[in-house]
């Protein structure tokens, strides 16, 4: 009874952590395209990785040494809360005159606080699932698919209610952070790590998880992570927007995939909440290599999909197929991603190489790889002007999804090469 009581704790943890993510990340880049700003879509998702090249690592730090886990994911959600608040109501208040500078100010302060939590949250979940005696491979993933239940919750409520083009979004999210904020207070304690004497400066600094570049095995882990990052956020800021462009095609302007496009993608996380589902048993079955190599072979197909699809029939069916192998491509990196540094790693810099792992990942490789699709994306449409044919605009996305999915296509090949077999350790 009481690890059902520890577990549903920590189910509500999880909703709400994506939930505040879900209510923005797949229509923000809509939002933007229809308000003038289609070709600043990048910089508001590279943002994303930017701070997490830093903020992740700084959090679990001060999680490590001075503030336990639940009280600094409090901290965070807090501020991530009133900042998305702010970047709401004044997208709200200036309407179709919203200008990019205060929305991006505000937006960015938000995000900056607002990912670290996401490895806070599976600092506190591992350390409450350990202390309590339970197999970390086997329960954390059934908790964690509540995180994707919230995500496409939320995704479902923007899109029904009308908000996928306008700034409710933002509010709405910021209102969801500032009640996590409140309810992290209540989560199982994380004791930090106390040291005696004296500290050099590059444990001080919780420099000491960047020692794991000195194993080959983890370094090759770590590099690989940075350069599968690169595709993580190229749909959830470029899928909505694309969709939305045949909004000026008479064949296609009634289509569900345009008029509900926020709702089609979210078929991505339902897809997701059932693969992780199956995360342990692929784990303990095929390995680390074979796992995170079927991830980037997803990733191929989710970008080639898109290329290849339309909103009619049969073409939207190549939609639903893309968003059908991200749960695939997403989560059997991410998670087992993080099952796997937890394991590798000594107890005392667990929150830290979780950092780590958002640095490469969150951090340097999405922030390469919005900022390359939105040069792309740029090359190939928006830089046909307003003038430009229906047909010339979708062929110039077609050519960037095709680009994406090449690059998805050298980076598995190379991983299958390089990275050796690992199996699963339990616990």
């Amino acid at each position: 009874m009481k690890n059902k009581s520890l577990q549903f704790r920590l189910i509500v943890m999880n909703f709400l952590e994506f939930a505040v993510w879900g209510s923005y990340l797949i229509c923000m880049g809509r939002y933007l395209a229809e308000h003038g700003m289609g070709t600043h879509i990048g910089i508001f998702y590279s943002i994303q990785g930017i701070v997490s090249i830093f903020m992740p690592a700084l959090m679990g730090i001060v999680a490590d040494r001075w503030l336990p886990a639940q009280k600094t994911l409090s901290l965070c959600h807090l501020m991530a809360g009133l900042f998305m608040g702010a970047a709401g109501i004044y997208g709200l208040s200036a309407g179709d005159a919203v200008q990019f500078g205060p929305l991006f100010t505000l937006y960015a302060v938000s995000v900056a606080f607002y990912m670290p939590t996401i490895a806070l949250t599976n600092s506190v979940a591992f350390n409450a699932l350990v202390k309590a005696g339970m197999d970390t491979v086997k329960d954390f993933p059934p908790i964690r698919v509540f995180g994707t239940v919230g995500f496409i919750a939320m995704e479902w409520c923007i899109d029904l209610l009308g908000f996928q083009s306008t700034a409710h979004q933002f509010a709405i999210s910021g209102g969801l952070s500032l009640l996590l904020a409140a309810y992290a207070l209540t989560l199982p304690n994380c004791e930090i790590k106390k040291v005696e004497g004296k500290v050099d400066l590059v444990e001080a600094l919780g420099l000491k998880a960047f020692a794991l570049f000195k194993q080959k095995k983890m370094a090759l882990f770590f590099i690989f992570c940075m350069f599968l990052g690169v595709s993580l956020q190229i749909t959830n800021g470029f899928a909505t927007p694309f969709l939305g462009s045949f909004s000026a095609s008479p064949d296609f302007v009634e289509a569900f995939a345009v008029k509900h496009s926020t709702m089609l993608v979210s078929i991505s996380q339902i897809c997701e909440a059932v693969c992780i589902l199956l995360i342990p048993f692929f784990l303990k079955k095929f390995g680390i290599k074979n796992v995170m190599l079927l991830a980037m072979l997803a990733w191929v197909l989710r970008f080639a999909f898109f290329g290849m699809g339309d909103p009619g029939m049969p073409g939207v069916l190549l939609f639903v197929l893309s968003c059908v192998v991200y749960g695939f491509a997403f989560d059997f990196f991410n998670i087992s991603g993080a099952l796997y540094v937890d394991q590798e790693t000594d107890p005392s810099m667990r929150s830290s190489a979780q950092g780590l792992f958002m640095v490469m990942t969150n951090g340097v490789g999405a922030t390469i790889g919005t900022l390359a699709a939105q040069a792309i994306v740029n090359k190939n449409v928006y830089s046909l002007g307003e003038a430009a044919q229906f047909a010339q605009i979708w062929d110039g996305w077609k050519t960037s999804w095709y680009t994406f999915a090449a690059y998805a296509l050298v980076v598995a090949i190379a991983f299958w090469i390089f990275f050796p077999k690992t199996p699963v350790k339990k616990g």
